[in-house]
């Protein structure tokens, strides 16, 4: 008989190393979502506040110091997002415009012809003006400042603007609106509306607190002037 061979001795296995998760797998994955809407809440409040306090104190009036000092913030954390007072400026005036359209389009969108959706527009503006006054002040602002901040405001608009043309176009060629150019109309419009229903901030700023009954009695007065002047007689 051969003679058995002797057992080898192996060596004691290494442990396997633990296994890192793979990018995208697990907690991993949701780290950079929950960044990204912590960047945009930081964003909104950063515009929200400066959107008041250009609104109402005027952008001139209105430092980087003290909208950080509002939201309890360095002025570099707003400097982080937006790089300068103008950068942060055109932001706000991208947000109220967007946020205008939505609060005119659903008037302008209203069943409704002639004289009743212009109606429904003017109250839709007076409703802004009562709950967010801040962006018709914004608006008013951003007139006076006047450059490319005015600008970038009819340029944010002007799809509405256009929409609001074409619907005067109409209601002109079916005899329901008095015929004249309709771009000079809304113009003209525009300003009667925004200055009146901004009327309040001014008064505040002179320390009269406006009431909402002088509001409607100014919208009352207000939609009378404009029906006598637009709409066509029978």
């Amino acid at each position: 008989m051969m003679p058995m061979a002797a057992p080898v001795s192996l060596p004691p296995m290494a442990s396997e190393p633990r296994l890192r998760p793979r990018a995208g797998i697990g907690t991993e994955a949701r780290k950079p979502g929950k960044r990204a809407e912590r960047t945009r809440a930081t964003e909104d409040r950063i515009l929200n506040e400066a959107l008041v306090s250009f609104g109402t104190a005027g952008f001139d009036a209105t430092s980087l110091d003290q909208i950080a000092a509002e939201l309890g913030v360095s002025k570099q954390a707003i400097l982080y997002h937006y790089p300068s007072k103008i950068a942060l400026l055109d932001a706000v005036i991208d947000r109220a415009c967007l946020d205008l359209i939505i609060a005119f389009d659903g008037a302008l969108n209203e069943a409704g012809t002639g004289w009743e959706r212009i109606e429904s527009l003017v109250r839709a503006v007076f409703r802004v003006a009562l709950r967010r006054p801040e962006l018709l002040g914004l608006i008013r602002e951003v007139s006076r400042l006047g450059g490319n901040a005015a600008l970038r405001v009819s340029t944010d608009l002007e799809p509405f603007v256009e929409r609001a043309r074409d619907y005067f176009s109409r209601e002109m060629d079916a005899g329901r609106i008095r015929r004249c150019d309709p771009g000079l109309l809304l113009v003209s419009a525009y300003s009667t509306v925004l200055g009146v229903a901004t009327e309040a901030e001014v008064l505040r700023a002179v320390g009269v607190e406006p009431t909402l009954r002088s509001t409607v009695i100014r919208r009352r007065e207000l939609l009378a002037f404009l029906r006598a002047a637009m709409v066509a007689a029978p």
